[in-house]
């Protein structure tokens, strides 16, 4: 299974981003301090972690300074990298959508494009439409290509 995941954070200075390496996280929290330690290192807020898996998915947590992380799912997975997600979204039947369709509301992208996202995209479509939103397209890019 291959995955894309990146870790964008608005600085003062526009957003940044950074792959993330999430194979080695065993749970919600493993995800939550690698949106931490991006936060810290780039002093942003917020910070959005986007990932996709296989064509099949997408997701979009978001931290906020001081806050636990929040979470939109496409289609919730219960294996692998989307059970990390599965977690942060709540108990719903797999491959429905589930999370807060309200996450990026603030960024350009209200809940029902959101969700609309994954009914009528691929993943990786979304995730760009999502960036390009929230004013870090070419950033995702970049780390993309």
């Amino acid at each position: 299974m291959s995955y894309f995941a990146a870790v964008f954070a608005r600085t003062p200075q526009g957003w940044v981003g950074t792959e993330a390496m999430l194979a080695e996280a065993e749970n919600v929290d493993d995800v939550a301090d690698l949106m931490r330690e991006a936060a810290v290192e780039s002093y942003g807020d917020p910070v959005l972690l986007l990932v996709e898996q296989d064509d099949d998915w997408f997701a979009a947590a978001r931290l906020d300074a001081g806050g636990e992380p929040r979470a939109y799912v496409s289609a919730v997975r219960e294996e692998g990298l989307g059970g990390l997600f599965a977690e942060l979204v709540g108990e719903v039947p797999e491959g429905d959508p589930a999370g807060d369709t309200e996450v990026l509301e603030d960024l350009g992208v209200d809940g029902k494009r959101l969700a609309g996202l994954g009914e009528r995209s691929l993943p990786g479509d979304a995730l760009l439409e999502i960036a390009e939103a929230a004013g870090f397209g070419e950033e995702f890019d970049r780390l993309r290509d």
